[in-house]
């Protein structure tokens, strides 16, 4: 983007294709685009509002005067535009729409790049041409990136909480490029592959954290421009960090500035108000039945990766897309023509979606956080399946930390429902997730969820997350868990980092740090994680003392690990385990070590097998298990 572009104006082609929902550049027509017209500089303004009687944009270039610059209508598909000599980048604005009734309205601009900070509503100019780039080498790299196959480690982060300025008259939020070098630092240093920043588009509300979006064409003005934004992802990928946006495709807000009834009568969103509202968010729904509604979303992704540089989207709330019924009662939603509950715009919406992006952006991601058993969520759209690169894996989660809640005493009735999700690891490509939304809304942060007290606490939880570690699927876990934060998440304040001189805080941030490590550095963690070859149970049966064993395995069958998992306060003194060969078998992870808050005994480093039928296998090997230990052993 070194070269300024020329704005090319409104033509009949442009019309045809948004009304097709194939003009998946739009953003580079609609919106406010610096350009000049008739040897004069100023901007190119268009938007589409199909029912509108009259249009005009309005700002501080002209005094907010409705009648100062009317914008003229296409003839086909609704598009308005006007060109404004003398608009200049920076300058505020808004379309003033006047609807069938006569009633003004005035708008945000939904193609806008930058917007008035919060609570100021309007949109400001802004020219994207001038972000410079020096990230080619992470692009080049992510042509190659297989997400099946490589490793993804994902901290996910709500920028405006991570961390805080104290002492401020104002929130004391980090800017964007304050953010990056600080996560930049902590990232790396702890061993993630990827940041997931939780609602960055443009949004009224803070304590909607993002997902109830009036702006989605705009990094959020809380934390500095678009340019900053830009450095952010531009410096990540520079530290070899990937960045992940979650991205809102389900529904926005009523906001009178936002996309609801936005020409006057329902534009974005389904006229039916049984289609077009959630009743229990209080939120529009899109309309995945017009093709221009179609093509604002799927052009909107595209601008999120092929503008901003942005590695993948983690796609918010599908299966509230997906059924029509999601969250009614009876009578408060209507059927599809065959007489059931799937949306099927919304399944071609998917497919075309996914396609697109996938199609013209190698190696980028598009994740899905749907929370049922959808079928093929992650099967490519020739194969009758959605198309998505991943799945958020939301059935482990649920039975995962009901399972770590438990008494130990009660685990042994329970213990099916560590191996459950093995049974159906195939079916998606999946991530493990331990999301924001398992330590808010009162369910306690990952280290209250934990039974006992002290000690104990930490030590379930350090071997929850080796079992975590260990298992098929990728890997997310929400900022604060990795050392223990004690409070809930709240956007309102950072991190309690002041955990962290306490050392049992200390020695639960460093099992985390040594886990994503392991994990990078094993490429049995990750590279055959959607093939069966890949995972190996040894004693998945051992309920009454609730120990876990499994190997995970290599392609090329050289350093494979064998993870042994204790659930309860009982140490076994010779534990002896299964291995399928008579090799030794080295110790890397023993989380006993008093780096880790254990005893820190000395132990030997090498196994050698025996020979003797254990857990089904010819050898065996003897290990001395702690209370809620964990051993990983390289063979």
């Amino acid at each position: 983007m070194d070269g300024k572009k020329t704005y090319q104006e409104i033509g009949e082609l442009d019309s045809y294709l948004l009304g097709q929902g194939t003009h998946y550049d739009i953003y580079q027509k609609l919106g406010a685009h610096l350009g000049e017209k008739d040897g004069e500089e100023g901007v190119f303004f268009a938007t589409w509002a199909p029912r509108a009687k009259r249009v005009s944009v309005v700002g501080e270039f002209n005094g907010w005067d409705e009648h100062a610059a009317v914008m003229t209508p296409d003839t086909g598909a609704g598009i308005h535009s006007v060109f404004v000599p003398g608009a200049k980048e920076g300058q505020l604005y808004k379309f003033c729409l006047q609807t069938p009734t006569g009633e003004l309205l005035y708008k945000a601009d939904p193609y806008a790049n930058y917007a008035e900070l919060r609570p100021g509503t309007a949109s400001r100019i802004f020219d994207l041409d001038k972000i410079k780039w020096s990230d080619s080498a992470w692009l080049k790299k992510r042509q190659r990136f297989q997400c099946t196959k490589d490793p993804v480690s994902i901290y996910e982060v709500h920028l405006g909480s991570w961390r805080r300025h104290p002492g401020r008259e104002d929130e004391g939020f980090y800017n964007y490029r304050e953010f990056a070098e600080s996560i930049a630092q902590y990232v790396t240093e702890m061993g993630y592959t990827h940041v997931e920043l939780m609602g960055i588009a443009e949004h009224p509300f803070d304590g909607s954290w993002g997902y109830q979006v009036t702006g989605y064409f705009a990094p959020t003005s809380r934390y500095g421009t678009p340019e900053d934004f830009a450095w952010m992802v531009n410096y990540l990928h520079k530290q070899g960090i990937g960045v992940i946006l979650d991205w809102v495709p389900a529904h926005f807000p009523k906001d009178a500035h936002g996309l609801a009834n936005f020409d006057g009568t329902p534009t974005y969103e389904y006229a039916d108000p049984k289609m077009g509202e959630h009743p229990d968010w209080g939120t529009k729904i899109f309309d995945f039945g017009r093709s221009e509604v179609q093509n604002f979303l799927i052009a909107n992704a595209l601008f999120w990766i092929e503008n901003f540089h942005v590695d993948g989207l983690r796609v918010d709330a599908v299966a509230s897309i997906l059924y029509l019924d999601y969250g009614k009662e009876d009578g408060q939603w209507v059927a599809n023509k065959y007489g059931g509950n799937k949306n099927l715009e919304a399944v071609g919406f998917f497919k075309h979606l996914n396609s697109v992006v996938l199609g013209r952006n190698q190696g980028a991601m598009m994740i899905a956080e749907e929370s049922t058993a959808w079928p093929k969520v992650t099967a490519p759209a020739e194969d009758d399946g959605l198309g998505f690169s991943l799945k958020w894996n939301m059935g482990w989660m649920h039975d995962f930390t009901e399972y770590m809640k438990l008494d130990p005493y009660f685990r042994k009735e329970h213990h099916h429902q560590m191996t459950f999700a093995m049974s159906y690891a195939y079916s998606e490509n999946y991530i493990l997730v331990l999301s924001h939304d398992e330590v808010v809304h009162m369910k306690g942060s990952m280290i209250n969820k934990m039974p006992g007290l002290g000690f104990d606490k930490y030590a379930n939880l350090k071997v929850g997350y080796a079992f975590m570690f260990g298992h098929s699927g990728k890997k997310l876990l929400f900022m604060g868990q990795e050392f223990a934060q004690l409070r809930e998440w709240s956007e309102e304040r950072e991190l309690d980092w002041f955990l962290l001189q306490e050392p049992e805080h200390q020695a639960l941030q460093a099992w985390v740090k040594e886990l994503l490590h392991l994990y990078k550095e094993y490429p049995a963690l990750y590279e055959l994680d959607n093939d069966p070859a890949g995972f190996e149970w040894v004693n998945a049966d051992d309920g009454y003392r609730s120990i876990y064993s499994f190997m995970r395995k290599s392609k090329s069958g050289k350093k494979s690990l064998l993870f042994v998992c204790n659930f309860t306060p009982i140490a076994r003194e010779d534990y002896r385990v299964g291995v399928p060969s008579g090799k030794d078998y080295t110790l890397v992870l023993n989380s006993d070590a008093k780096k880790y808050g254990g005893e820190g005994t000395r132990r030997k480093k090498v196994y050698p097998a025996k020979k003797g039928e254990c857990d089904g296998l010819p050898y065996s090997i003897g290990y001395k298990l702690p209370p809620f230990g964990v051993a990983v052993f390289e063979f």
